[in-house]
Parts: C-alpha cells; structure tokens; sequence
C-alpha cells in the first residue's frame, strides 16, 4: 500500500509527503533535485534521485516497495519558460508522464492522481470556470499538461487505470509550521517574490500588465494554500481506494485577487513596505483565472482550512524568515569554522 511521489522533495511534493507520513501511510520519492531538496523529507522516508519518466528506475520502485498509488508532481511549471523552450516542456512534462503512465501499467498500479493545471483554459469565457469549459491553453505548459491529461484518460481507458486529475490554480503559502515551503532559488511565483521583497532579498517586485479591464487593471488569480492542496490530494487518494470513479476537478477556492492586492496583504502581514515596478504584459499571460470549485467539494468533500489571503500571506512569510535565519545560521557557522 506505498505510495510513490514524484516531485516529492519540491514545494508542493514535501508538503504531501509530509501529510502521507503524518497520516501513517508508507511514502517512497523519486526526484531528480533540480527544484528540490533531500532535506525537505521527513527522516526515514525513501528517496531515489533520478528521472519520473526513467522506466526501469519507477519499474524497481514500484516492485521493491509495493507501490499501489502514484502522485505525479515532478515536471515543469513556469509559464513564461514554456514559452522559450516548447519542447523542453513537452519533454518534462508530457513525454515523462507519458513514460510514468507505462510503468504503472506495467506494474499494475491501480491508481494514480496527476496534478494539471488550470492554465489548460487559456482565457476562459466563463469564470468561474467549471471543469466542462473548453480547454484553449495559450502556453505551451498548459498544452503539455492537457496532452498529459488526454493521455491519462486514455490510459484509464485501455488498461482500467483509475485517476483523478487536479487542475490546480494558484499555489501559494507554506506549512503553517513553517517545516516545509518553497526553497528553490529564482522564484516566478507571485507570493514567493513578494515575501523576499518584504524580507529585503528583492530591491522590488515586477507587475506584468496594469491595463487589462479587471478592477485595478492587474491579473486576478484564484490563490489556493499549499495545505489545502494537500488535503485535496488526499481526498482524492481516498476517493480512489473506496472504488471512485475516474475524475478531473478544479482545485482552487472559487473567488479571485488582483496581483496588486495580493501584494498589499504582504505589505500589510510584513508591516514593511517594497518597490513595485509595472511592466508590459507578458505573452501567455491570463487575465483572469478562478476555479468553479463546486465539483471538488462535492466529490472528495473537502473543505479547505486557510481560505484567507493575509493568512496565506503570513505563512509565506514565516516560511521565508524561517529560510533567513537558516542561511545566516550557517553562514556564521561557516565563519566560526
């Protein structure tokens, strides 16, 4: 009853690995520490360094610990990357997943849960934007991710694979115990560059489009904490085991903000005041994303916990001074030496 996570040593995958621990299940990580860190798993918990997509490497994992679900993490995210290297993205995401669904297969997996994206809808004509909507990506990240979840259908299809597939909106904050978060250096992500600008890393902080219609002209987001994320995925892995059928739902809270509210709920937590620096829109950029969550509530019955912006705000902020401290710690370790 293992259950393999890849990705699991980067933000989101040692956020689960440490709700699977914590909740008693038996957890082994493949992860190739490009974005991640040994460090963030909990002591005792297997770690493989090496490729989600490595058939032979997943085909030994899977027999030598008795996987029965896999939780798909590893892959890239970062929009405007994607936009630079297609076939990188396609690469990292579609073709690994591709190579992951095969070992399941092979093995006999019965059940695996595969985190997408809302980025699959491009700009959608309704929001909040059900699960029905059509997907229209406009980056090739959302592509790989849509080619990835037309595959798992397939798959589920052809071989009776059982899944659910999270498209995820915007992942945000860290533990509210400040054990794990986001670590890896070149952060994109709105919060991230916020808190390490209110932290004194950032001389300011870049807003990409100030002209669309929205209520203050910036891109509204629906900021999901990593916790409540979390919490869905086990959900999901529970629907699964009770014989839940194959599903794809939005994961998100159903209610938007602006960037530059988001980055006022810093200021405000942090008590301290940073540059903003607007700029032009970038391509592949959504104007505005928010989740009809109705689906996932009533499907896995989850309830998120940290539904509050400044919440998530404050969690972000402990995680990054938690991060400060650590670094000046072993600096001075360093110089003691």
């Amino acid at each position: 009853m293992t259950v393999l996570v890849t990705g699991g040593a980067g933000y989101i995958g040692s956020h689960m690995v440490l709700a699977l621990v914590e909740a008693g299940e038996s957890v082994v990580v493949i992860d190739n520490l490009s974005r991640g860190f040994s460090a963030m798993l909990p002591r005792g918990v297997p770690l493989f360094i090496g490729e989600a997509g490595d058939e032979n490497l997943v085909e030994g994992v899977i027999a030598a610990h008795g996987v029965s679900s896999i939780i798909h993490f590893a892959g890239s995210v970062v929009v405007p990357d994607s936009m630079r290297d297609p076939l990188g993205y396609y690469h990292n995401n579609t073709m690994t997943t591709c190579n992951l669904l095969s070992a399941a297969v092979k093995c006999g997996v019965p059940r695996f849960i595969f985190s997408s994206t809302a980025a699959v809808y491009g700009n959608p004509a309704q929001v909040p934007v059900p699960e029905h909507a059509p997907a229209r990506p406009l980056s090739p990240y959302g592509t790989s991710k849509l080619m990835s979840e037309i595959m798992l259908h397939d798959t589920a299809v052809a071989h009776g694979l059982r899944y659910v597939a999270l498209r995820y909106f915007n992942v945000v904050g860290a533990d509210p115990q400040a054990r794990v978060g986001p670590a890896a250096p070149g952060a994109t992500h709105l919060l991230k560059i916020a808190v390490e600008a209110a932290t004194g890393q950032r001389a300011k902080i870049d807003v990409f489009g100030t002209d669309y219609p929205t209520k203050d002209g910036s891109c509204i987001r629906d900021f999901i904490h990593v916790s409540d994320l979390v919490e869905a995925h086990c959900a999901a892995l529970a629907y699964l085991r009770q014989g839940g059928a194959p599903v794809t739902l939005n994961c998100g809270y159903g209610r938007g903000h602006s960037v530059l509210e988001t980055i006022d709920a810093v200021r405000r937590v942090s008590g301290r005041n940073f540059a903003i620096h607007t700029a032009g829109r970038r391509p592949g950029d959504i104007m505005t994303m928010v989740a009809d969550s109705s689906r996932i509530r009533a499907t896995l019955h989850w309830t998120p916990r940290y539904d509050d912006l400044e919440t998530i705000a404050a969690h972000a902020l402990a995680w990054e001074e938690k991060l400060l401290r650590d670094r000046h710690g072993a600096q001075q370790h360093a110089l003691s030496a």
